[in-house]
């Protein structure tokens, strides 16, 4: 609910059991892009880390992440260019059955030194008609 506010897609697929039920899934399945963001959130905390530039994502949509799944970011370089100062990041998410739910590659360009960051707190959020 949080993500579909945020980005403002409320497609029932992702919200309305009884919508979903009656989809492709059978089920409600997760935002693509919260997926997508998972990926934004390892490569701006983990590889290459705070203070690097996501310069672009190209990402494949393979299976629906469906709700209490548990996923896994894996983040590997693919080429570097010490003189562009980027990197390309294979970007695969996968879930707890060992299969990918999102393939990609992003184009980073990572820090120049070290940045160290404290993880935000949410403010308290009410959705009025929800």
């Amino acid at each position: 609910m949080l993500f579909a506010t945020v980005s403002g897609d409320y497609n029932p697929v992702h919200l309305d059991e009884t919508f979903a039920a009656g989809t492709q899934f059978g089920e409600r399945i997760a935002h693509g892009m919260w997926t997508g963001s998972l990926i934004s959130a390892a490569l701006a905390m983990v590889m290459p880390g705070p203070g690097g530039i996501y310069g672009g994502q190209e990402l494949k949509f393979l299976r629906p992440v469906k709700l209490g799944d548990t996923l896994t970011v894996e983040l590997e370089v693919l080429e570097k260019n010490e003189r562009r100062k980027k990197a390309l990041i294979r970007t695969d998410v996968i879930n707890q059955h060992g299969k990918a739910v999102v393939k990609g590659t992003a184009e980073v360009m990572p820090a120049t030194e070290d940045v160290c960051v404290e993880r935000a707190h949410l403010p308290n959020v009410i959705i009025e008609g929800m």
